[in-house]
């Protein structure tokens, strides 16, 4: 077992919509995720912010539904091609992902959907499953750790696992309609901000006014 003084605090990232663009039909305006390596697009502000993140000693993990497979939309395979695309695109700018979570589960499926697939699950956010074993394999602090995704699941799921939750919000996205009002309830965050290396700064900012915060109590 890991002592509490080896873990560190980590980062746990939504994979589409977070880190890499979605991918848009021209003729028909239909949005879909990546399935390929040759599909990914690193969103603006990425690279930056997750230099950001690791010169202040953050970890990174990567936590992603992925239910293609179980409707039928694309292999098992394709998604980790596109997986290890993803891993390998990050780490050639320097940034090192400790470990990377799939849910390929959905629980209704597709047609000619793998049936493996087709279930109800624990990891599927917003449960906390894959948070819960980033965590466990990247050796992070739950008390350090941030969840950081593009919709109401991931704040969700950050919220069951007991972790903070980081939220990319811009308004001008169409596929994030329904946060155009804002995010609320269950899936307001700790933090928001447009882009990556925008939440990055507000994140070490707040994690340093907090642990600051921690001191001045203890001392007194």
């Amino acid at each position: 077992m890991t002592a509490a003084s080896n873990l560190r605090p980590g980062v746990i990232l939504d994979r589409d919509g977070t880190l890499i663009d979605v991918l848009r039909d021209e003729e028909t305006g239909t949005l879909s995720v990546a399935f390929h390596p040759s599909h990914l697009r690193l969103l603006p502000g990425v690279v930056e912010g997750l230099t950001l993140l690791a010169d202040a000693g953050y970890g990174f993990a990567l936590a992603t539904n992925q239910p293609g497979p179980a409707k039928g939309q694309y292999s098992v395979a394709a998604v980790q091609r596109t997986n290890d695309g993803l891993v390998a695109t990050l780490a050639a700018s320097g940034i090192t992902i400790a470990a990377v979570e799939v849910c390929l589960h959905h629980p209704s499926g597709g047609p000619g959907g793998d049936s493996r697939y087709v279930m109800a699950c624990e990891c599927r956010k917003p449960k906390p499953g894959l948070l819960l074993s980033a965590i466990a394999r990247a050796s992070f602090d739950p008390a350090r750790t941030w969840m950081v995704g593009d919709s109401p699941s991931d704040v969700q799921a950050a919220r069951a696992a007991n972790v903070r939750a980081g939220l990319i919000f811009a308004p001008n996205r169409c596929e994030l309609c329904p946060l155009r009002g804002g995010p609320d309830g269950a899936a307001r965050p700790d933090l928001a901000a447009p882009r990556l290396d925008e939440l990055a700064r507000a994140l070490i900012a707040f994690d340093v006014a907090a642990h600051s915060s921690r001191s001045s109590s203890n001392s007194g």
